[in-house]
């Protein structure tokens, strides 16, 4: 290899790489297991904006990951098809092997994880196949690729590692950049990239991240995913015969909208975040979710399922596990920013509560059920 293709330059995007990889993975874990709990897994509603965070940061870090994938391929083409005549018996094919599967396996899954995970945050959903799931088990065979990959080269990243970056060829013998002029462009495209996306999550960033999908423009100054059209609920949200219902075993009451208006009004400043990293702060006003079911006799001590006026689907019905139920930030909201509840944001009452997906914050509420 030549110039900045080489052992140096490969090991310390790899490093880069690497870090960007698990920083995907553990995030992308948290928010999976967010959206799916388990008996085991616990989320706190304090900071309120964890969650924005964790899915921005999962979200920058995948961008980033792009240019960084590109470089370290660039960097390793040529030797991708060189025959190499060491270590030769059944040991060394094997190893070879092993080490030749393990990068197809990497590039593949890493390209495919960084490749429909920028569709899905464009929502460009060209691809056959449910998003989330397929997604979720590719992560699997990236970071379990990259173990392997990491295993086999060790030795050899080491020493890499370990050659200062200005040592290499003469000038005579180099015939690409310099190690130094590789590694100084591919920090400056991961900084390009990142500051132009990671405005959709970091507001003082939004007018320069060109590239971001959300521009935090939409109804009442807040981006929405799944408008009340697309969700066909525009007839059932403006019915003038409109009732929250709430459930409690035997016990059932229904709200009006002017009788929920009616009760004690809470204002809190809380963000809403998307699983496909953009987010946005806002001022959500309503009735606190166990004033509420104080005011049907109940107590908010139990999971809570929250029902949509869509048909059913894979996020119309949502689970509120309990100590979101108690934490006195959790409104059934009516307005936002001062203002009524746009159609699109949920009118005439919705979800909202602190550090959860936007997912799972349940729009266009039509029931209420306590799960005991």
């Amino acid at each position: 290899m030549t110039g900045g293709r080489d052992v140096a330059v490969t090991a310390r995007v790899g490093i880069a790489l690497g870090i960007a990889v698990a920083v995907c993975f553990v995030t992308g874990l948290l928010s999976h297991a967010i959206a799916h709990p388990q008996p085991w897994f616990g989320w706190p509603t304090a900071p309120v904006w964890l969650y924005r965070f964790t899915q921005g940061l999962h979200v920058a870090a995948g961008i980033a990951a792009i240019p960084l994938v590109l470089v370290k391929l660039w960097s390793v083409w040529p030797k991708l098809f060189e025959r190499n005549s060491r270590g030769r018996g059944i040991p060394g094919v094997a190893v070879r092997l092993l080490e030749r599967g393990s990068i197809l396996v990497l590039v593949a899954a890493i390209m495919f994880e960084l490749s429909t995970g920028l569709l899905n945050i464009a929502q460009w959903y060209i691809f056959g196949f449910y998003f989330p799931p397929v997604h979720y088990a590719m992560a699997y065979i990236a970071a379990g690729a990259v173990l392997v990959h990491l295993a086999v080269k060790l030795p050899v990243i080491r020493r890499a590692l370990g050659e200062p970056v200005g040592r290499g060829r003469t000038e005579r013998e180099r015939t690409g950049p310099s190690r130094r002029t590789v590694l100084r462009g591919t920090w400056l495209a991961v900084a390009v990239a990142t500051v132009a996306t990671v405005g959709q999550t970091v507001p003082l960033l939004r007018r320069v991240s060109v590239l971001a999908p959300r521009s935090g423009e939409g109804p009442q100054g807040v981006p929405v995913n799944r408008t009340a059209l697309a969700a066909g609920v525009i007839k059932a949200a403006s019915a003038p015969d409109y009732r929250l219902t709430v459930v409690d075993g035997a016990r059932t009451r229904t709200f009006t909208l002017d009788e929920l208006r009616a009760m004690p009004q809470t204002t809190r400043h809380l963000p809403i975040a998307c699983v496909e990293g953009w987010s946005a702060g806002a001022r959500w006003s309503g009735v606190v979710l166990a004033e509420l079911l104080a005011a049907v006799g109940s107590d908010a001590d139990s999971d809570v399922r929250m029902v949509s006026l869509e048909p059913p689907g894979p996020y119309s019905r949502t689970v509120l596990p309990a100590r979101h139920v108690r934490d006195d930030r959790t409104l059934v909201a009516l307005q936002i920013n001062g203002e009524t509840l746009n159609l699109d944001h949920g009118y005439p009452c919705r979800l909202i509560a602190p550090s959860r997906p936007g997912v799972l914050q349940t729009k266009w509420l039509s029931r209420i059920e306590i799960q005991r």
